[in-house]
């Protein structure tokens, strides 16, 4: 149960801020313009937010590539928007390869296709 309530007020002042800028912005947009709205508001309510970091990946010993999660939030939380009809295995999978990676705990998925925000919490 105490993993489920993991950053449980960072969460709540997500969703909060997602759900602020679906309903000015209105469902049907293009991710990037949800998501630097949201850095916008995320900002405006005290978090720190970075957007677009970079991370090495490796692979037995070598440089294979760079990950880049779209935002981090109060360096604890990856956010991903995304303009989705539903969340998908593959939405999950992402989230948890980029937990692995950044050796974070929390990641959210923040969809803004339709009116009402639907969002999902990812722990490793």
């Amino acid at each position: 149960m105490e993993r489920d309530l993991l950053h449980k007020e960072k969460s709540e002042s997500i969703i909060g801020a997602a759900m602020t800028v679906l309903n000015v912005l209105r469902p049907g947009l293009d991710e990037k313009l949800y998501e630097n709205a949201l850095v916008i508001e995320l900002t405006k309510r005290g978090h720190f937010v970075e957007q677009q970091v970079q991370f090495p990946v490796h692979y037995d010993g070598k440089l294979i590539g760079t990950l880049i999660p779209d935002l981090i939030v109060d360096q604890l939380v990856i956010v991903d928007p995304k303009v989705v009809t539903l969340f998908n295995d593959t939405h999950l999978a992402q989230m948890i390869g980029y937990l692995n990676i950044t050796n974070l705990k929390l990641a959210m998925l923040l969809n803004f296709k339709n009116s009402k925000l639907d969002w999902k919490r990812v722990i490793r």
